[in-house]
């Protein structure tokens, strides 16, 4: 199949090559901009008790104070706040209501806190749809005012809160993108270039993932807009370094065998035919269980990662395409010329280091099994230690205006106090909510442990439904409070409602608590879904039923040392509170998937090894040493793209970013160089089992692989050929 998708790319080239251009232009020219969101909450299901809460609170105070964004006012000198001070602060407040900005609805100027350190303005906005600046619009134009407002009166002012922290984080997001682009570039020019010694194949590469990734981006935005799906802001990064860095990867496995079969004396129309015929079905395996692994995602029940496992399928799926279809309708065009200036792709390089390799794991594969299985458990034992975080970890010097402002204030204020825990108390016999019920249901709330403070804050206007805020003694967004919240207080909420009424607990601190409910949950369906149906597209690939297995068991291992490293480094090392609670997902989806990719590229040339007639140490030598400097490659430009995202100040990023790479390097250079090959050698025949691998009779002529120094295979009994004076070179 493949090499009749390769006869007909090669003889129809200009029609491919102009087929793209025209469909890259229809979509980016009809593709809307792609929405994100940063509001935890939208990503909930309805049914979790923190959404309930959040849709009663709507419902009955549909102009309820909600502060989006506050004010925060302090002395220069670091003196307490005088009455002159707080005076000049209510006059700044009464400024800021009178600007009339878009989406602000109220602006309440607070006392100032125990120790008058720090004064807030509580600034209350509309609610906005995913994608709507108008929020953060608004914080800019308010921290614009705010210079001139305070400017000779000893104040110095910072604006904090949800719209302030999502204006950060988007402008952050930005700048991440961009270093994060520019690192992957540059890697992607080193690396090609060295390895091919040709500037021409490396502008090819670049120039064509960049119109896949323009494409992959407009399919996506209007997949998003089709079906509503939402994007997390982190999508973003990641479609840079899945498209440039999977692109590149898939680009390498065909120029390696393209430049193969040229040495093997095709001319360049059939080297590229056999090479599509030759690769495509590992590349289109491999890409496959990336996709299965990334669609697996649909069955979360968070809907940034639903939203999250199709955007990225879409870029993988393109990405293939173009990689069996575009990119060999060019090298064919290009022929030989693709290699300028370089005359090097003429020669069969020795490969020395990936031959002796290859030799050592046939001689010794039981040590090389227990060697690389030992490395990633003693790795793997780390993951106990794994601990999640919910919320957007920042460094305690921070320089972003929110985080300034929030450190400040909390200073003085209690921790809770940014993000108090809501409590809608409803009536569920329509019957109005009395008052010496609701004095009695805040005491219960303030004899809560870790409550400092409880309060009714609300009134519905029919009386029937309550809102009461519970200010907590410790970080709202840490486990502490996590595990409050997810126990004493909602047992406190539940027990103490009157007859006649249900409570729900609310709030951001809610809201992680049902997020860690439903990742949990994610894990057990969506992990085992994916390995399932990575499984199966092995086990169509290979005909096998024992290699999927110890192909999987070994991608297993990969992924509890890539855990395990990760919380050795960022947890033990760098004393982080925890891993960004959605890390083991990506982890899982690119260390699973891509380190299956390369599982699968090794012991695809095992097999074709096999079926040239050699024996299965034999077969593992001639695997790592043809191979291997593809693996190797193509590993070190994907850890390597991922490695820049750690470029970015985002600590949940940087964590993604050294994750990742890892695991990749994890699953090119110990799970394909030597795990799996050295297991195969010492299963023999076994591990194909029951398919029987049958030698092919080479074509009249030309060399089954290998170059001019390859002699004819000599059909080996058993599955010790190499050690038996079989094939050498």
């Amino acid at each position: 199949m493949f090499k009749a998708l390769g006869r007909f790319v090669v003889g129809h080239r200009w029609l491919v090559i102009i087929g793209w251009l025209i469909a890259g232009a229809a979509v980016i020219g009809y593709a809307p901009s792609l929405a994100t969101t940063t509001d935890q909450a939208e990503f909930l299901p309805k049914h979790y008790e923190s959404i309930q809460a959040q849709k009663i609170q709507e419902k009955a105070f549909p102009k309820g104070f909600s502060p989006s964004a506050i004010v925060v006012f302090m002395r220069e000198d670091g003196k307490a706040l005088d009455k002159a001070d707080s005076a000049e602060i209510t006059k700044v407040g009464k400024a800021l209501q009178a600007k009339k900005y878009e989406k602000v609805e109220e602006v309440i100027t607070a006392p100032p806190s125990p120790h008058r350190t720090v004064q807030t303005v509580m600034v209350s906005m509309t609610d906005v749809k995913a994608g709507d600046k108008g929020q953060q619009d608004a914080v800019k134009d308010m921290r614009d005012d705010l210079k001139p407002l305070v400017a000779g009166s000893g104040l110095k002012v910072g604006v904090t809160g949800d719209a302030a922290s999502q204006l950060d984080n988007e402008e952050a997001s930005k700048k991440a993108d961009g270093l994060i682009f520019i690192g992957t570039i540059v890697l992607i020019i080193l690396l090609m270039t060295i390895i091919f010694r040709s500037p021409t194949i490396t502008v090819l590469t670049i120039v064509g993932i960049t119109l896949v990734s323009q494409i992959a981006n407009g399919l996506i935005a209007i997949a998003a807009k089709e079906f509503h799906l939402k994007a997390d802001s982190s999508v973003s990064s990641l479609l840079i370094v899945v498209l440039f860095g999977v692109g590149t990867d898939y680009i390498l496995f065909l120029m390696f065998r393209y430049r193969e079969r040229l040495r093997l004396g095709e001319d360049p129309k059939n080297a590229m035919i056999s090479a599509v015929g030759r690769v495509g079905e590992a590349i289109a395996s491999a890409a496959g269980a990336v996709i299965v692994c990334f669609l697996a995602l649909l069955l979360s029940s968070l809907s940034f990662l639903v939203s999250m496992g199709p955007a990225l399928a879409i870029a993988i799926g393109v990405t293939l395409l173009a990689s069996l279809t575009l990119i060999p309708a060019i090298i064919s065009l290009m022929g030989t010329k693709v290699f300028w200036p370089s005359k090097s792709w003429q020669r069969e390089p020795r490969a020395a280091r990936f031959e002796a390799v290859g030799k050592s794991v046939a001689r010794r594969p039981g040590l090389f099994v227990i060697g690389s299985g030992l490395l990633m458990i003693v790795l793997a034992l780390g993951s106990f230690g794994y601990k999640p975080t919910f919320a957007s970890q920042e460094d305690e010097n921070s320089k972003k205006e929110s985080q300034v402002a929030l450190h400040a204030m909390t200073k003085d204020l209690p921790a809770g106090s940014t993000n108090p825990s809501t409590v809608l108390m409803r009536s569920t016999n329509g019957a109005k909510l009395r008052d010496a019920d609701m004095k009695s249901f805040v005491t219960h709330l303030e004899q809560v442990k870790g409550v400092g403070s409880a309060s009714r804050t609300q009134l519905s206007k029919d009386g029937t439904t309550a809102e009461f805020n519970a200010v907590l003694t410790m970080d709202p967004n840490g486990r502490d409070a996590m595990d409050l919240v997810r126990g004493p207080l909602r047992t406190a909420a539940h027990e103490a409602a009157p007859p006649g009424t249900e409570t729900k607990v609310g709030g951001i601190t809610s809201v992680f608590v049902d997020i860690n409910k439903a990742i949990n949950r994610d894990f057990s369906v969506v992990f085992p879904t994916a390995a399932a149906l990575i499984m199966l597209i092995l086990g169509l690939l290979l005909r096998s039923i024992v290699a999927p297995i110890y192909l999987m068991v070994s991608v297993a291992l990969g992924f509890g040392a890539t855990l395990g490293a990760s919380v050795l480094l960022f947890q033990q090392v760098e004393d982080q509170s925890g891993l960004t609670f959605f890390l083991p997902v990506i982890m899982y989806l690119f260390v699973v998937a891509i380190g299956t990719d390369y599982n699968i590229l090794m012991v695809a040339r095992l097999r074709e090894e096999a079926k040239e007639g050699l024996g299965a140490r034999e077969a593992t030598a001639k695997s790592i040493q043809h191979a291997g400097p593809t693996v190797a490659a193509a590993g070190v430009i994907l850890a390597g793209s991922f490695a820049s995202m750690m470029l970015a100040s985002d600590v949940s990023l940087a964590q993604i970013g050294f994750a990742v790479a890892f695991g990749i390097v994890i699953g090119a250079f110990v799970m394909a160089m030597f795990f799996t090959p050295a297991l195969t050698a010492l299963l023999g025949r076994a591990a194909w089992w029951p398919r029987r691998i049958r030698p092919e009779q080479p074509r009249q002529g030309v060399p089954p692989h290998g170059g001019p120094h390859h002699q004819q295979p000599v059909p080996a009994r058993g599955g010790d050929s190499y050690a038996q004076g079989g094939r050498r070179d």
